[in-house]
């Protein structure tokens, strides 16, 4: 099942008529984590706030389980690079930010804010202000406040690129772990990221991207079960097909 669809999408800034992207297609199918890497500049941030229904496109479409999106979905979530944490609230209450359309009581709202900071290793920390937190808590605090509402597509924006490696890391296996359990409702994940490591290391799909006007120059299937091990050939095989498919744009 197709839950993430894009046809032919191409966006330009009207004011300077500066194109950004053109006919960008691929699919995000259910079960899949896929990685969206590229140049520096080439529309990569623009096009997952398209995928979310926060900007539109200039021309073409996105579909969400075959239906367009025109707007923000609640199915359809965003974790940032920056955390976009509200400072004045307490944790559980920038948690609760991802309940504001639940239907659910107060009561209950604090009771799910919480069990998710329990779930990412926040437990005690409810009550603790964002200034508090260390880069890699306060983005656990963001991808709480991103799954409160039980979306079906995780949308992330280069997520792990503050943080230390050891946070990354574990942050990483948390964001496989939810895409892997059956009892979480997240089925599908597109990232945005530098790293072509990190793109091997988790995707099963990853589109690269040219320079902008960006369109895509290649998608590379990824296949083993992850975890993936950094030192075998396949996975330094991936890497360097990545940086193969971007080889030319680099060098101009």
């Amino acid at each position: 099942m197709n839950m993430i669809t894009l046809e032919k999408v191409s966006f330009l800034f009207e004011n300077t008529k500066l194109e950004i992207m053109d006919s960008i297609s691929f699919v995000a199918r259910k079960g899949e984590f896929v990685c969206i890497v590229g140049p520096s500049g080439c529309g990569k941030s623009t096009l997952l706030r398209i995928i979310a229904g926060l900007i539109p496109p200039s021309s073409g479409r996105v579909l969400f389980a075959n239906h367009e999106i025109t707007e923000p979905n609640r199915k359809i979530s965003f974790v940032f690079q920056d955390f976009a944490l509200l400072p004045w609230l307490t944790n559980v209450e920038n948690v609760k930010i991802g309940l504001s359309r639940s239907d659910i009581s107060d009561e209950a709202k604090d009771k799910k804010a919480s069990e998710l900071l329990d779930r990412f290793g926040l437990s005690g920390f409810e009550d603790y202000y964002p200034n508090a937190l260390s880069g890699g808590m306060k983005q656990r605090v963001g991808i709480a406040r991103s799954v409160a509402s039980d979306p079906q597509v995780l949308l992330m924006d280069e997520p792990f690129s503050s943080l230390d490696e050891l946070t990354a890391t574990s942050l990483r296996s948390d964001i496989v772990y939810m895409l892997e359990n059956k009892n979480i409702s997240v089925n599908s994940v597109i990232m945005v990221t530098h790293n072509v490591e990190e793109a091997v290391e988790l995707a099963d799909k990853v589109i690269v991207l040219s320079d902008k006007p960006s369109h895509v120059k290649k998608i590379i299937n990824i296949s083993g079960e992850r975890p993936r091990d950094k030192r075998s050939g396949q996975f330094a095989a991936y890497m360097d097909e990545i940086y193969a498919a971007l080889a030319k744009d680099i060098e101009q």
